[in-house]
């Protein structure tokens, strides 16, 4: 379904929203209410969106069509994922993947290599058994010789960890950390909260910062990837959200809301 999108922001009034989407829309696939609604209302409201997020597990188009089955109207094109942005940035370079099956397809023009690796590239974890299979000993053992031989360590993201239905659940971020310490090297990260995500996020949605909002759950990859790019931020009390981080978070941000559907009037109220 093609969607209305605003092709210039010519107004105060009008800005340009980045969206995430894991804990901000749904935790688990449970859908939190009144997400639908909300984007609705901010298209309505004139405003560009862009939705840009840390999962690795699934398909841009697979994302999409959650979002959809969440009562979201969208392109794929407004969504802006981590696999699209390796294959950016290692297109031609042999790659050894410690990746979700479903992303592999996303990684368009990268060698994918199981030995001699100009580069090791580490994805995000699920709730399901295949973490098991990608993140196991030998895997990690494997990706270590490779960075012990000269190889680039890069992440998709270096999230610690992320909300589930059943509770907080460890993300890959622990294995970034452990490679970069076994191996004396510093990973570079593709997603939130690198520069380089949020520009391209920017670009797409023809905006400045100061002219951007990002939405999210998140205080590290969401709040302080967008304000140390100049952003403003929201943070929503939904997803990972403690009140006890906020409170010891060195980066603030520039509101707190229940939850995304209470972002259209903070913003009609703001602007």
């Amino acid at each position: 379904m093609e969607t209305e999108r605003v092709t210039r922001i010519d107004s105060r009034s009008m800005a340009a929203i980045l969206l995430d989407i894991d804990g901000v829309f749904h935790v688990s696939g449970r859908p939190i209410d009144g997400v639908g609604q909300a984007v609705q209302r901010l298209r309505d409201d004139g405003h560009r969106l862009r939705f840009v997020t840390n999962n690795t597990t699934s398909s841009r188009a697979d994302l999409a069509e959650d979002l959809r089955a969440l009562g979201v109207t969208l392109d794929d094109e407004e969504l802006e994922t981590t696999p699209r942005a390796a294959a950016r940035i290692l297109a031609g370079k042999r790659v050894l993947a410690l990746t979700m099956a479903a992303i592999r397809p996303e990684l368009e023009g990268v060698e994918l290599v199981g030995e001699e690796a100009d580069a090791v590239l580490i994805g995000g974890a699920d709730e399901t058994e295949e973490s098991n299979r990608v993140f196991s000993y030998m895997n990690l053992a494997r990706a270590f010789a490779e960075l012990e031989a000269g190889a680039e360590l890069f992440c998709l993201h270096k999230n610690r960890w992320w909300q589930t239905s059943r509770g907080p659940l460890l993300d890959s971020g622990a294995f970034v950390a452990g490679l970069e310490y076994a191996a004396g090297v510093e990973a570079t990260v593709l997603g939130k909260p690198s520069p380089a995500f949020f520009g391209v996020a920017l670009e797409a949605v023809d905006a400045d910062p100061e002219q951007t909002w990002m939405i999210g759950d998140d205080l590290e990859a969401d709040v302080a990837g967008a304000k140390s790019c100049g952003l403003h931020a929201i943070l929503v009390r939904t997803g990972k959200f403690r009140e006890s981080a906020l409170a010891d978070a060195l980066v603030k941000p520039d509101a707190v809301v229940d939850s995304l559907g209470d972002v259209p009037d903070y913003l009609a109220r703001t602007l």
